[in-house]
């Protein structure tokens, strides 16, 4: 149905907190990036409104660091745009101290947590090897 792919994916020894902070954080990344992912608004019966929903279903995935990194690698190698997410942002409290900490770390020191993309399925596919199903 889709020609796109959304996938997350979550370093496995993160804490349960820290997986759903990560993620909605990753997630209003991806959307940011690509704001036409973002459908109609919901009304129930009684005529309620409710905020829009991604169109497209949300692949979360798990990872060791060591494949984390090697994805992050593989983006950057395509010039894929991610959003990422640094074991560092756990201990600040607000945006600009997230990307200050983030500022002080390469590719090669980041300590990622999380990542996430949206492209091509069979690239998005080819840049999240080695990660699987998260459960």
């Amino acid at each position: 149905m889709f020609d796109t792919k959304f996938a997350i994916v979550l370093r496995e020894d993160l804490a349960v907190w820290q997986k759903l902070n990560v993620t909605a954080f990753l997630t209003s990344g991806v959307v940011a990036q690509f704001p036409d992912i973002i459908g109609e608004a919901y009304r129930d019966r009684d005529g309620n409104l409710y905020n829009p929903l991604s169109i497209q279903p949300v692949i979360v995935l798990s990872a060791d660091g060591s494949t984390l990194g090697a994805i992050q690698r593989r983006a950057l190698e395509r010039g894929v745009t991610t959003s990422l997410y640094v074991e560092e942002m756990f201990s600040t409290g607000h945006d600009a101290a997230n990307r200050a900490v983030f500022a002080e770390f390469a590719p090669d020191d980041a300590r990622v947590v999380g990542i996430a993309l949206r492209g091509d399925k069979k690239l998005v596919d080819k840049i999240t090897k080695g990660a699987r199903m998260h459960s």
